[in-house]
């Protein structure tokens, strides 16, 4: 078999398959900073729908296992983590 016949063969055969696309994952924009004030702000947000889910807990789940965790993320103090100001760099901030 030559090799445009090989060729030609392969090519067939990947014509019934289903077309292969590729992409590139987008580039991070944000800054350092940017990221920083996002990630503490989801933090705090968990911590929120955390404590609206303690608080609507039934009394019989009240010392389980899952209000136990629950309350480890509530009492967690984030506020530490708020006035954090990273530092800026080298000139991309």
């Amino acid at each position: 078999m030559t090799g445009a016949e090989r060729q030609a063969r392969y090519r067939a055969a990947r014509a019934e398959d289903a077309p292969v696309v590729h992409f590139r994952k987008p580039k991070e924009r944000r800054s350092r900073r940017q990221r920083w004030r996002d990630a503490v702000a989801e933090l705090v947000a968990i911590q929120t729908d955390c404590q609206a889910w303690l608080d609507s807990l039934p009394e019989t789940l009240a010392h389980s296992v899952t209000a136990e965790a629950l309350r480890a993320v509530c009492d967690l103090d984030l506020s530490d983590l708020e006035v954090v100001e990273p530092p800026r760099g080298y000139g991309r901030d």
